[in-house]
């Protein structure tokens, strides 16, 4: 955590954005359930992705390997299509009865799904039963995530000083990787220490047992914290809005649209690089199982130590430019980049995913301040889960599917590259035509 914003940064009595006086006691604090609550939830969601090839023998057996990962990476699909609705619902409950009552909702709604996967029997017992209940279960725990992202960065931001919107509002992403890091360590700790068989019949469960406790710790820091200023201030001057996803379509539709497209390279980029790249680095080039995840762990820490920098650099150079470069270096970058992982050495294999995670960065680190700012108070929770959740479940749920189906109709190891690098180049245009916010004050409409 020392990464974080200092005490110099928010020394006194300081007023946030041209609202009420916060105390720098209550700024850390909720810079620290922020953390903590995003920590807990991409934990429990990450687990499935790291596990993928060991679900896929438990719950689909009978299929041939590929046909099974195939509908593993399904089931994940799946459940990120009731994120729309799940943004629309959250965004209207977080904008009309707060942002604290919607984020202490959805970590207990995900721990409680999380854990209940560690419950479901396998194939072997129950039949089509077990993935029948294994995506049910997802889809609870994609409704729950939709509005987690969203409403912690709205937190964030709208308790941060003015000129520290950019890295107050990386605490997101670097919380959301240290879920992804953990994960990833339980992952490769799992396959290291644990024969196949045991693996198989009741390894794999222990990570989502965990989701249970962290979950009920992360809801209670969250229920001691006041709602932001702003919602505050909107709630004082009845400003608020009856129908905030109704104004947030007819009213704002052209931010919604851009904020869409600017979301796509996160949301292929982080699933590909972060969360399938373990099953890819195994399944389709033959690297050991825990030499990917250990990959994936070293690319994790620096993409944690580079977000808090990318999150400065959009405060001092403005967003727009920090998320054009991104998407600049994706395209130019990405399948030379993958052809170097074909290599097979380990060395240059943590070096290209370093590489990958922080050009990431630039735009992850990035994108949370740049939503939250497009939308004005009465909807940003809204605007930001819409925009976040529609662009994820289209193309970032959808991702590891995808990447696996390319490879599978092309023959070619390449097809995960190509798919990047068009998402980066939809981005590149919807960035180009937004407009810069970092300079701006929220808006308060």
């Amino acid at each position: 955590m020392t990464n974080l914003p200092s005490q110099a940064d928010i020394v006194g009595q300081t007023r946030t954005n041209g609202g009420p006086a916060v105390d720098p006691q209550v700024r850390r604090r909720v810079i620290g359930a922020s953390f903590i609550g995003n920590f807990v939830e991409w934990f429990d969601y990450a687990v499935y992705g790291y596990l993928a090839a060991t679900i896929a023998v438990v719950f689909f057996p009978e299929a041939d390997p590929q046909t099974a990962l195939l509908s593993t990476f399904a089931l994940f699909a799946i459940s990120f299509l009731v994120r729309p609705m799940g943004g629309f619902i959250w965004g209207h409950i977080g904008d009309r009865v707060g942002r604290k009552n919607a984020l202490s909702l959805s970590i207990l709604i995900m721990s409680l799904s999380t854990f209940c996967i560690a419950l479901i029997p396998g194939y072997d017992a129950i039949g089509l039963w077990a993935p029948a209940l294994l995506l049910i279960v997802r889809v609870v725990q994609g409704f729950s995530a939709s509005g987690e992202y969203a409403g912690a960065s709205a937190f964030l931001v709208e308790y941060a000083p003015a000129h520290r919107r950019g890295l107050y509002a990386a605490v997101v992403p670097a919380s959301t990787a240290t879920g992804l890091l953990l994960g990833s360590l339980l992952a490769a700790g799992l396959t290291g220490l644990l024969s196949e068989d045991q693996l198989h019949s009741w390894g794999w469960r222990l990570p989502f047992l965990l989701a249970a406790p962290m979950g009920l710790i992360g809801r209670y820091i969250r229920t001691k914290l006041e709602d932001t200023p702003a919602f505050r201030e909107l709630e004082v001057e009845e400003h608020s809005e009856a129908a905030p996803v109704k104004s947030l379509l007819l009213n704002h539709w052209r931010q919604l649209l851009l904020a869409v497209g600017a979301v796509l390279l996160n949301a292929v980029g982080f699933y590909v690089i972060l969360s399938y790249m373990p099953t890819y680095l195994s399944e389709e080039l033959g690297l050991g199982t825990t030499e990917s995840y250990l990959a994936t762990t070293i690319a994790l820490l620096t993409y944690i130590g580079f977000i808090f920098g990318t999150g400065m650099l959009s405060d001092r150079f403005g967003r727009k430019k920090v998320l054009i470069s991104a998407s600049l270096l994706f395209v130019a970058l990405t399948v030379p980049a993958f052809m170097l992982l074909e290599t097979g050495s380990f060395l240059v294999i943590v070096l290209v995913q370093v590489l990958l995670g922080g050009m990431l960065t630039l735009n992850d680190g990035t994108l949370p301040s740049f939503l939250a700012e497009m939308f004005p108070t009465k909807i940003r929770y809204s605007g930001f889960a819409v925009s976040f959740n529609l662009s994820n479940a289209l193309f970032g749920g959808t991702a590891p599917f995808v990447a696996t189906l390319l490879i599978s109709l092309s023959g070619n190891a390449l097809a995960p590259a190509w798919y990047l690098g068009a998402a980066a180049l939809v981005s590149l245009v919807a960035v180009a035509l937004s407009r810069e916010t970092s300079r701006m004050p929220l808006q308060h409409q």
